[in-house]
């Protein structure tokens, strides 16, 4: 069993007004945006195949196998679109890295010749809708009316460039909707009942830059506190997307774990020493959490396994024009032994050493302004208020070949 390429010049005329899709696309309100108009969709199956995912992508693919029933993927037939909603889903696939493939689809009782999409590359088990509608359908809902919106105006190669990180701040845009409603937090009330709904009004946007990251300029008015809207102004925002701190802290060694990178923003300034002391940090992924975002980080910046996590802050570090928002951490670790290493991602020309410090080392540097970051800043102070409740924490393997117990829970009690 094979599919085969729609013949050069015949693909959208022969199967234009019939696309079955089985991924993504399943997800409606994902394929309202792509298409730009409502679709008949019949639920149809096309035999033969089994459905895989590009690994570390959420693109699915076709993957043939033979004999009779062995192998079946279900989807949607899509009927009664027009050339605008096909050449709109066409560069979608594209931007995902898909290809059209003519397919024979069963639907309603018929056998039908339609298009699909698919991606070279697949392994592992079928594609899962319910897990991706959990985890990313609305992120990338919300991402792909950010790109549709460029649709013949980019192409879709400089588009899938961009994809992953329209899915980022896709991501951010929810997160940042959700955060009230979400957090469990009422707050004292100091703020005013004002809200972006009812008292911003975007007059003209602007956005002229947007590659990893973004940049919207736009003329907006907004409510002044005596009721009255202020005149119209420009105002340009940098468009980053949410990311994880964590501070790596060892409360038997009563130190903690640093590491050293070059940054482009002292750089920029001017900074003749552009190489900065930072807690482990990264983007948080679409479909992840702070707490796994900064595990994860710790695991590809400084190899290092984080035991119970402890949250900072939640926090805008620069509100006046950036739009970033960081979750920021302290997390358990056994650094013994650790210090000096080199690491970081190189697909991304990460360049990272890590350092183990005291405490007091920590704050002399903070004192001193040798390091001057955000974060490590706050993280430290929050650690000085909290340093004696977490000398109770210690790593349950060492303590364990220790045979010492250093609170009354007994060794590691706690740790996550």
């Amino acid at each position: 069993m094979s599919f085969r390429e729609p013949p050069a010049g015949q693909g959208q005329e022969q199967n234009g007004e019939a696309l079955f899709v089985y991924g993504p696309l399943c997800h409606a309100p994902l394929r309202a945006a792509v298409l730009g108009v409502a679709a008949e969709a019949v639920p149809a199956r096309v035999d033969g195949f089994v459905s895989g995912a590009v690994p570390g992508r959420e693109v699915p693919g076709l993957v043939p196998v033979d004999g009779a029933g062995a192998g079946a993927v279900d989807g949607l037939m899509l009927r009664g679109l027009g050339a605008g909603a096909v050449e709109r889903a066409m560069w979608f696939a594209e931007v995902l890295g898909a290809a059209p493939v003519t397919v024979q689809a069963e639907a309603g009782g018929l056998r039908l010749e339609a298009t699909a999409f698919s991606c070279a590359g697949v392994s592992g088990g079928a594609w899962d809708l319910a897990r991706f509608e959990q985890a990313l359908g609305a992120a990338w809902t919300e991402a792909a009316r950010e790109v549709m919106a460029e649709f013949g105006k980019v192409s879709a190669e400089a588009m899938a460039r961009r994809w992953p990180t329209a899915c980022m701040r896709a991501a951010t845009r929810l997160r940042a909707a959700g955060r009230a409603e979400g957090s469990g937090k009422t707050g004292p009330g100091i703020r005013a009942d004002l809200t972006a709904a009812r008292d911003v009004e975007i007059l003209k946007p602007r956005t002229p830059y947007t590659e990893y990251f973004s940049l919207e300029d736009p003329d907006l008015r907004f409510r002044r506190f005596d009721g009255s809207w202020s005149r119209r102004v420009r105002r340009a925002g940098f468009i980053g997307g949410d990311a994880a701190t964590v501070l790596p802290y060892d409360p038997q060694l009563d130190a903690v774990l640093l590491v050293e990178q070059f940054r482009v923003g002292p750089l920029l300034r001017g900074d003749p020493r552009p190489w900065s002391l930072e807690p482990i940090a990264g983007r948080i992924d679409p479909g992840e959490s702070a707490e796994d975002c900064a595990r994860r980080e710790a695991l590809e910046e400084a190899g290092l396994r984080l035991g119970a996590l402890h949250r900072v802050a939640d926090y805008y570090p620069s509100p006046g024009a950036v739009t970033e928002y960081l979750f920021s951490f302290v997390g358990i670790a056994d650094l013994s032994g650790r210090g000096g290493e080199i690491g970081g991602e190189d697909s991304e020309e990460e360049d990272i050493r890590t350092h183990v410090v005291g405490f007091d080392r920590l704050m002399a540097a903070i004192d001193s302004a040798e390091a001057a970051t955000g974060p490590l800043i706050l993280t430290a102070y929050w650690l000085a208020l909290h340093r004696e409740r977490l000398s109770g924490w210690a790593w349950p393997e060492r303590c364990k070949a220790r045979k010492t117990h250093r609170f009354p829970g007994g060794c590691g009690a706690g740790v996550g």
